[in-house]
């Protein structure tokens, strides 16, 4: 579940002078998370914000701190994450690009934790970056509003929820955690 929609965050950031995207902001804390146990919500917005944003305590514990305390209930939650992207009645080519985005600042967040090898992580889950990174490269011409285009956005996006909650699970020892109990492993 969401603690906000993508306009209300874009909003914030915008107003916060937010150097990111809200996409590439949301996928920066989900792939942090995935990699560092200890990745408070200070150290995302210091990641995220200007040293000279607006100092609004009313905007960072609203908006900001309901994102952040939802990625970190939701990436320990079975299939309850979800990347934050425009809503399906933004054009498709508009989703398309802030899915790359989500993806690069989720890269972005994967690499700057405790397990910013790639090496250390499992064949399975090297794949998973790897396709990842593919999908920052992803785009859509305008026009292209076809219904097979939406159903491969649809399937792109569920590849990347999934994937993801994998890697969080993946990557619990190298934060320190032990994994939770009957999650599903990669390999």
């Amino acid at each position: 579940m969401l603690a906000a929609t993508y306009v209300e965050f874009e909003h914030v950031l915008r107003q916060a002078r937010a150097l990111p995207e809200p996409s590439e902001a949301h996928g920066t804390l989900a792939g942090a998370l995935c990699s560092s146990r200890d990745y408070g919500l200070m150290e995302w917005l210091r990641e995220i914000l200007p040293d000279d944003s607006p100092d609004e305590p009313a905007l960072r514990t609203s908006v900001l701190q309901n994102v952040y305390d939802s990625m970190v209930r939701s990436l320990g939650a079975d299939s309850d994450f979800q990347p934050l992207l425009p809503d399906d009645d933004a054009p498709l080519a508009e989703r398309a690009d802030a899915l790359s985005s989500w993806c690069q600042g989720f890269l972005y967040g994967l690499g700057s934790g405790t397990t910013g090898d790639p090496g250390q992580v499992s064949t399975e889950a090297g794949e998973i970056i790897r396709d990842l990174t593919e999908i920052t490269h992803v785009g859509v011409d305008a026009g292209d509003e076809t219904e097979e285009n939406e159903i491969a956005f649809a399937e792109v996006v569920e590849f990347v929820r999934v994937g993801v909650q994998l890697l969080f699970v993946e990557l619990a020892p190298a934060r320190g955690e032990e994994p939770v109990p009957g999650a599903t492993s990669i390999h």
